[in-house]
This record gives structure tokens, C-alpha cells and sequence, in this order.
């Protein structure tokens, strides 16, 4: 599909192509989607494309918003909201499920129902559940729209921490040691659940990382040093996903990777490393969007480490399917193994990130990244490909 000449009826002047930046969203990520939102509505060039900023509420409510970037920001260390920004507490915005049409139609009740317009291709900057996982996605193909980023089955399996090792294994990309505690066995026997995790802690030792299964941005996740610490780690895991996974600490250094789609195909960004923050005990939440602990940028690794977890990038990219945009996190363990921790098909996307900040460190800036990624999703067609 040609971005610069969209098929237009006889005699219509040529417009330009309209991009829908979906944000927000049910999950514990929706004030940092709004954020990455506002960093990607003040870049994305308004001389080559229309746009159209849409959030979703925390109840799931699709709501227009407001066009204004500057307040989509980390204000006094609280982020921002869809309900802070929609134009209206009542309204909301309907994508039709019509692959025949792209139109995108406001109602508020008591009032007609307006056509905004049709969506050329939707830029879903959602982190976690109901947005990143493929939920989304799967409505977006049968709606017929395109869209930036991976589709159903790879957003999916890069939201899921256990299925992703499951692929990664099976394409023999090295992964630490977990286990997952599945809802079925809490309801079931929680004392032998809590026995798996401590027979686990016992083969490789503390501390443990217990994380949410199907979370980001590293919320829910706690460092668990000793036994006494386990119950309250568990429960603040469970808060956020039913299952959850227990992964063994790695000793090593914290290498990411950038994977942007290119014309000719995935290639790898400049690596990172993420040193271990002075204030936190390991680079969560706080550390990540608050505080912005700094990575270092390009990581100090040989010319032969550079190319090797380059490789290994592009390798977990091809191997889990993903489309668009994907950053990879590894361990670069003591007996110099690159072990992959996880990716993420919509990772970080704030100036400030490590996915952006990797890019720009190769060349490629943040505004010609977000059109790179609108550019990629408009090459594609939806369906099976």
C-alpha cells in the first residue's frame, strides 16, 4: 500500500495517510502507555500524516482525547490518565468491525452519532494486558485495519513470560531457570504451590524474582531474598495476574537490544547496558519511569559481544514471529553466555527509553523511529501473511 498516494475516488485530491495513536488501556501500564502516547503524537510529522489520538479507559471505555502532548507527562511523580485527558467523561469511539470500512464513529448519549473519519493504520502504544497481548491486535484484523507493531500470535506469546521461554527454548536460545505457579494449583493446594517454589529455591538457591506471568514495566515484581520474604511476594504477583512466574537470580551484567523492521528485514540497534541502580535493589518500576536511571549507551562489549547478542536479537524477533518493533533484555552471565530474559513487542517508547535512546545512539532519531514504524505497518496487509 503506496503512504504517499492512498487510492482515492475520481477527482479527490490526494490526502495524506491517517494514523489513530491508541493509548491507555485496563491494564496496571496505563499511565506509562499515555506517556510513550505523548511522546509519539509531539514526533510523529504532521506534514505527512493525519492523526488521531484515542484512549481507553481503565474500565475500558474508547474515548476521544485531547490532542496535547505537553500533558502527557510524569507530573510530581504521578502519571497521567485517558480519564484525565478524554474530551468527555460520557463519550466514547467505535472502530468498526467491517473490513469494508475503516471508519471511526463518537457518540455520547442523547446525541447523533458522528464520523470521524476512516484510519489508515492504528499505532497501539498499550503496555500489557488488553492492549499488548494481542487482544487488540486480533480486533484490529477483524476490523481489516493495519497496524504498527506484532500481530495476535507473537504479541501474545512476548506477553506471556512462559510461553515466550517455551519458544525461545525450542529455537535454542538459552533462558535462566523458572518455574510457573498456574491459578488451577493456588485453588487447589496452596501449600503445595508454595512447596514448588520453595524446593525450586532450594535446587538454585536465593534470591528469587516473582513476577506477574502476563505483566511489564517490571510492576508486580518482587526480589525475594529469603523465605521470610516469599508470602508477600507471592500475593503482590497475584495482585496482578493469577500466574505467576519464579525466576532464578543470574549473575551478570544487563544487556539490552533493539529489533526495528526494515525494508530489507529486522536488524539490531546499538546494544545497552542497564547498570544496577544505586537507589533501588534491582531496575524495577520506580527505577525505570521515575527515577530514569540511566543506562549506558552503546554497552561496553567487545566487537564480538555487540555481534553476538545483535544475532541472538534478531534470532528471538524471527523466532516468536514478531512484525514492526521488539526490545530484547538479556544477561550477559560471568562465563560470558548471553541468556535472554524476555522481549517486548511494545517496549518502553518514551524519549527516554532504552528502545529509542539505542536507535538514536545508531542514527536513527526518534521521530524518523515512530515513522519508520508507521511506514512498516502500512507495507503490510492485515490477515495471514
Amino acid at each position: 500500500m503506496s503512504t504517499e498516494n492512498l487510492p482515492q475516488s475520481p477527482g479527490q485530491p490526494t490526502r495524506k495517510p491517517r494514523v489513530a495513536v491508541v493509548f491507555g488501556g485496563r491494564s496496571s501500564e496505563h499511565g506509562i502507555s499515555a506517556v510513550t502516547a505523548g511522546a509519539v503524537l509531539k514526533a510523529i510529522d504532521r506534514t505527512k500524516y493525519d492523526v488521531l489520538p484515542i484512549g481507553i479507559t481503565r474500565d475500558g471505555r474508547w474515548a476521544l482525547t485531547a490532542d496535547e502532548p505537553e500533558r502527557m507527562v510524569i507530573t510530581e511523580r504521578r502519571t497521567p490518565s485517558v480519564e484525565d485527558l478524554a474530551e468527555s467523561t460520557e463519550g466514547s469511539v467505535v472502530l468498526s468491525v467491517d473490513p469494508g470500512s475503516r471508519e471511526v464513529v463518537y457518540s455520547e448519549p442523547g446525541s447523533v452519532p458522528k464520523v470521524l473519519g476512516e484510519v489508515d493504520v492504528v499505532f497501539p502504544v498499550l503496555h500489557g494486558p488488553y492492549g499488548e497481548d494481542g487482544t487488540l491486535q486480533g480486533l484490529l484484523e477483524l476490523s481489516g485495519v493495519p497496524y504498527v507493531g506484532s500481530g495476535v500470535l507473537a504479541s501474545a506469546v512476548g506477553q506471556d513470560k512462559e510461553y515466550m521461554k517455551r519458544v525461545f527454548t525450542s529455537f535454542g536460545l538459552a533462558v535462566g531457570p523458572y518455574v510457573v505457579i498456574r491459578p488451577r494449583e493456588w485453588q487447589q493446594d496452596v501449600s503445595a504451590a508454595r512447596k514448588k517454589i520453595v524446593d525450586f529455591a532450594g535446587e538454585h538457591g536465593w534470591p528469587l524474582f516473582v513476577k506477574p506471568a502476563r505483566a511489564g514495566s517490571s510492576i508486580g515484581i518482587t526480589k525475594v531474598d529469603d523465605l521470610s520474604g516469599l508470602d508477600e511476594a507471592i500475593e503482590e504477583a497475584r495482585r496482578h495476574d493469577p500466574k505467576i512466574l519464579v525466576e532464578a537470580a543470574l549473575r551478570g551484567r544487563e544487556i539490552e537490544c533493539g529489533v526495528l523492521e526494515f525494508e530489507d528485514g529486522p536488524r539490531a540497534s546499538v546494544p545497552a547496558e542497564i547498570p544496577p541502580p544505586e537507589a533501588h535493589a534491582y531496575y524495577d518500576f520506580e527505577a525505570k519511569y521515575i527515577d530514569s536511571t540511566p543506562g549506558i549507551v552503546p554497552a561496553p562489549l567487545t566487537p564480538e559481544e555487540t555481534a553476538e547478542v545483535q544475532r541472538l536479537a534478531v534470532e528471538a524477533f524471527e523466532a516468536a514471529s514478531c512484525e514492526g518493533l521488539v526490545r530484547a533484555d538479556f544477561f550477559l552471565t560471568e562465563d560470558g553466555e548471553f541468556v535472554i530474559n524476555e522481549i517486548n513487542t511494545m517496549p518502553g517508547f518514551t524519549p527516554i527509553s532504552m528502545y529509542p535512546q539505542m536507535w538514536q545512539a545508531g542514527g536513527v532519531s526518534y521521530p524518523e523511529l515512530v515513522d519508520r514504524l508507521v511506514q512498516a505497518a502500512l507495507r503490510r496487509s492485515t490477515g495471514l501473511r
